[in-house]
């Protein structure tokens, strides 16, 4: 049976709600830090990533989910958040789970959060194998795509629309902005417009990406092939994957994708070479 502990990890800006889901072993064979992806898309994809996390812990891996600065059940309001904050939480995070894992310990990562794991291994010398889901390489375009919902939303209940150069005027000049009820502030934008799906050069360790597709028999995006070809230019142990399944970041209503969680199992089964 797989065991569940929830607790506080404790920064300099506060405590971050922290979930630990433990295989049935006293030691791991490894450990996973999660890092969640932006806004909405945190609380559309929880039921996929607790099932995730029961499907990697009854395969022997600890597993540690934390929310960022303002997100879920941790300290602050998410427009309390800025860039740096949630790199520093990432941090704390994985500081946390190498008290719990001897490892090899590795970072998951979902949407944005490959945005935030990728900042945070620019300014750390760790090194740990990746799995990546439905990665987003460009934090610009997504915070851009994202800024479209307060224009959409205007439209929709007939208002004028904003337009997003206008939104991001006003972050860049030291305004918050309310998107979807969640405020924005210009240090969280700036981040993440600046953000950029990009390694350490000569990463030593393995990447894999995995993307959802609507049909068998269809590959990753071109986008994510081409990154994982250019990885591997560069002598990285890097892949690329697709999945059947709905983007249930998104979706609706909640669903999820067991290929995803099938195809992640047999992928930490390499990170532990």
């Amino acid at each position: 049976m797989i065991r569940r502990r929830v607790f506080h990890v404790e920064t300099t800006r506060g405590r971050r709600f922290a979930l630990l889901t433990l295989p049935a072993a006293d030691t791991p064979v490894g450990g996973m830090l999660f890092v969640h992806p932006f806004a909405e898309e945190m609380n559309k994809s929880r039921r996929m990533v607790a099932l995730a996390a029961a499907a990697f812990a009854s395969a022997g891996w600890a597993v540690l989910q934390v929310d960022l600065t303002g997100c879920g059940d941790s300290d602050g309001d998410f427009g309390d958040a800025d860039w740096q904050s949630w790199l520093d939480d990432v941090s704390a995070g994985w500081s946390t789970l190498g008290e719990v894992s001897p490892g090899p310990n590795a970072i998951w990562t979902l949407r944005a959060g490959c945005l935030v794991a990728a900042d945070w291994l620019a300014q750390r010398n760790e090194r740990p194998p990746l799995l990546m889901w439905q990665p987003v390489q460009s934090g610009r375009v997504h915070l851009t795509q994202f800024l479209r919902l307060k224009a959409a939303s205007q439209m929709v209940h007939g208002g004028e629309g904003v337009k997003v150069s206008a939104l991001l005027d006003a972050l860049a000049a030291g305004e918050h902005v309310e998107v979807a009820g969640y405020s924005i502030s210009p240090g969280l934008a700036a981040g993440l417009g600046a953000a950029a799906l990009r390694l350490p050069k000569d990463y030593p360790s393995a990447v894999t990406m995995l993307e959802i597709v609507s049909a068998e028999g269809s590959g990753p995006s071109a986008a994510i092939a081409g990154l994982a070809d250019a990885w591997r230019g560069e002598g990285v142990a890097a892949s690329a994957a697709a999945c059947v399944g709905p983007p249930f970041w998104q979706t609706q209503e909640i669903e999820t994708a067991p290929a995803l969680i099938d195809a992640s199992i047999s992928a930490l089964d390499g990170f532990r070479r």
